[in-house]
């Protein structure tokens, strides 16, 4: 199989270390999720969040064509990053730009800040 970078797959957990969990994605394929791609927070104990034999989804974030090493990440599977098109598009926020603008002005601007 060809693995592409942001895609997000299925392996089976086959070791963890303390700087991070390898998962097998198939047969000859393994990559790595550093302890970093865990969670967003800080992770004090690996153990609280995989185990060995476990099947996870995860981000394939980069692949190495020389080493053949692919890095993962757990937490970018929970962040829906696409953007999602509305019929007003970015209408919203560009209603509100201005009145954050004057808002701040108003804030950071003030005699009394002077």
């Amino acid at each position: 199989m060809e693995w592409k970078e942001g895609a997000i797959v299925t392996g089976v957990v086959t070791g963890i270390q303390p700087y991070g969990i390898f998962v097998s994605l198939d047969e000859r394929t393994q990559g790595l999720i550093h302890i970093s791609e865990i969670t967003d927070g800080y992770v004090k104990n690996i153990y609280d969040y995989v185990d060995v034999g476990e099947s996870v989804r995860v981000k394939i974030i980069a692949i190495d064509e020389k080493t053949k090493r692919i890095s993962l990440s757990l937490r970018d599977v929970d962040h829906d990053t696409t953007n999602i098109e509305t019929p007003l598009g970015f209408q919203p926020l560009k209603m509100q730009l201005e009145k954050w603008i004057a808002e701040a002005k108003k804030t950071y601007n003030s005699p009394s800040d002077r």
